[in-house]
């Protein structure tokens, strides 16, 4: 059944501060020790660049203003959830999500940055280097992290 269902349509942001060091939180819903980049479901008809700015400011206080988008990886980038999660996530009417992902420059201060939002989705962020971030994140994900880092490879040099 599962490969039946499709895919939730999504986008997701790599936002890079000035020392090229990329924001991750922590869900506040899952109690391992597992870090993402913001991202979440595109409304229907939502434009994935407007849908990452939504999204980050839903996440993280940070408002649109505060970034300025410096690229987009070529295509969606796929990932299916576990079979153990996959008819408790969405409704279990999605296989995993497919995602829009963009590379932005944070260009406000950590002050600016305030994951105690209305709904509260993570419990702490920090920023980490590119190269850490397949090791903090789910492991169903670890294959979708790898193709992003790839893909703004050359946003991350400096």
């Amino acid at each position: 059944m599962k490969k039946t269902l499709p895919y939730r349509p999504a986008a997701a942001i790599m936002l890079l501060n000035a020392e090229n060091k990329v924001f991750v939180a922590q869900r506040i819903d899952n109690a391992a020790d597992a870090w993402q980049m913001p991202q979440g479901g595109l409304d229907p008809g939502e434009d994935p660049q407007a849908g990452a700015l939504r999204e980050l400011e839903e996440e993280t206080g940070i408002a649109a203003h505060l970034v300025e988008i410096l690229g987009r990886a070529p295509g969606e980038l796929l990932y299916d959830l576990p079979p153990e999660l996959t008819g408790k996530i969405w409704g279990g009417k999605y296989r995993g999500q497919a995602q829009h992902w963009f590379v932005a420059r944070f260009l406000g201060a950590d002050a600016d940055i305030n994951i105690e939002t209305a709904e509260p989705e993570f419990r702490a962020w920090k920023w980490v280097d590119a190269g850490e971030l397949v090791d903090l994140i789910v492991p169903f994900k670890r294959d979708l992290y790898a193709q992003v880092v790839a893909a703004f490879a050359h946003h991350l040099d400096g």
